[in-house]
């Protein structure tokens, strides 16, 4: 059996076992593949945590930045038990992991109730037509933030 699929048989089950304590059917893991170590694993917690981006692959990336000291996973895999949301892929993004592979894909989440491939297709449309109403508006006032940004000699860049 290889590394990659010993990590997605670890995640389907941190999914199964959350099933069974009451969370929803997801799990995640961050992995250094060099040295084969998984350095967080999270779990879906919308429903136990009453927040809708508790999901497990966001768990997963917040607690492996607390054990690397670090807000950038920069060698690292997320590996999750379903295809990543929308959310998901942006905060692996964010958190510049190398490469995401998961297990179930947005169809089998769909079969099972879950509507992610809904997300998926709203940012195909335009934003006219999207089930949320998102404006922009300028109010004179909108670079001052980034004008403090430049400006602030030991800021993090990100």
């Amino acid at each position: 059996m290889s590394a990659p699929d010993d990590w997605l048989r670890q995640a389907v089950a941190l999914a199964e076992r959350n099933v069974a304590d009451g969370g929803g059917p997801f799990g995640a893991l961050v992995v250094r593949p060099g040295e084969g170590e998984v350095i967080a694993s999270g779990v879906n917690r919308v429903t136990t945590d009453l927040d809708p981006t508790a999901h497990a692959e966001v768990v997963a990336i917040r607690a492996a930045c607390r054990t690397v000291g670090d807000f950038k996973l920069t060698g690292c895999v997320l590996v999750s038990s379903c295809e990543p949301c929308p959310l998901c892929l942006s905060a692996a993004l964010w958190a510049r992991v190398d490469a995401v592979l998961y297990a179930a894909d947005r169809h089998d989440a769909e079969r099972a109730g879950f509507d992610d491939r809904v997300f998926y297709d709203v940012f195909a449309l335009p934003r006219s037509e999207w089930p949320l109403r998102v404006t922009h508006r300028r109010t004179g006032t909108e670079r001052s933030p980034f004008t403090a940004w430049d400006t602030k000699a030991d800021r993090t860049d990100y």
